[in-house]
């Protein structure tokens, strides 16, 4: 058993760049192999009883399940999250919006920030704001029970003072509220449109991760957005901001409706691929 044989049972799924690098994350994570380990032959030198327990981690991964989920967690941020089927695995994307929300809100030190975070799932987003934005008050919400769970618990166990609360955007009664409570909302919502980008989904994302965090609604994609921006306008406070994880199929679509709204300054930033992939936009 040999660090190439591995990584080569995994590039039916994966790039081999991936492959490898998946391969190395198990070896590291469950039985401290750093890749100097690996180079200098301490993978031959496994004991029978870790050769069958890497093994069945193998089978796993050839069956596509997420490595993040056999390892029970996904680092984000430069912190690990604690994170099981039933929450979206945390991605990079998401890291380069807080990076952006920090950014803007984190000047102002010498104000206190009230965020929310919609739809909050593992508690990635707002966590690292609680962390890295000392002087403010974050609250999470999320739909999903077992996501609030896994989210108090990464926040318990990273320190973050978080409060999360179980909402759904789409509840017709929280729109009856007419304060302006937050001065941030951050929201990385389901956006994938299923009808159209459903066939190019990796195996791993399809097959594993919640399709109520991944898929927007089949007769309305963009909804979340719509319903997110209606609250926001009337809950965000004058001079606060609204940012968003974006699909780039409806990225314009989005920018039209938060306009009608009544939304300024709405910019929007691409990711490392080049994509249109977050927005911000500010009530006046």
């Amino acid at each position: 058993m040999s660090y190439p044989d591995l990584w080569h049972r995994l590039t039916a799924l994966y790039d081999e760049h991936e492959a490898q690098a998946i391969v190395r994350l198990v070896l590291d994570e469950l039985f401290g192999l750093s890749l100097a380990d690996i180079y200098s032959g301490r993978l031959e030198e496994l004991s029978e009883a870790d050769r069958q327990s890497l093994e069945m981690f193998m089978q796993r991964l050839e069956r596509a399940e997420p490595v993040q989920y056999i390892l029970g967690i996904a680092n984000f941020c430069g912190r690990p999250l604690h994170v099981a089927p039933g929450v979206l695995i945390p991605r990079p994307e998401t890291a380069e919006l807080c990076q952006w929300v920090l950014e803007e809100r984190g000047e102002r030190r010498e104000e206190k920030e009230y965020l929310l975070d919609i739809g909050t799932g593992s508690g990635c987003i707002a966590i690292t704001l609680a962390l890295d934005m000392p002087n403010s008050q974050v609250t999470g919400w999320d739909i999903s029970d077992k996501a609030l769970h896994i989210a108090r618990e990464n926040a318990r166990k990273l320190g973050a003072d978080v409060k999360f609360e179980r909402c759904d955007i789409l509840d017709p009664s929280l729109f009856t509220f007419h304060s302006s409570p937050f001065t941030t909302i951050v929201s990385n919502p389901p956006y994938i449109d299923e009808a159209r980008e459903r066939d190019g989904m990796a195996k791993n994302v399809l097959d594993y991760e919640p399709h109520i965090a991944l898929f927007g609604p089949t007769e309305e994609p963009d909804r979340f957005y719509r319903r997110i921006g209606d609250y926001a306008i009337r809950s965000l406070r004058s001079g606060g901001q609204l940012f968003f994880e974006l699909n780039p199929l409806t990225a314009e679509a989005v920018v039209d409706y938060l306009r009608q709204l009544g939304f300024q300054e709405i910019v929007i930033r691409k990711d490392q691929f080049g994509k249109n992939r977050f927005l911000k936009a500010t009530k006046i």
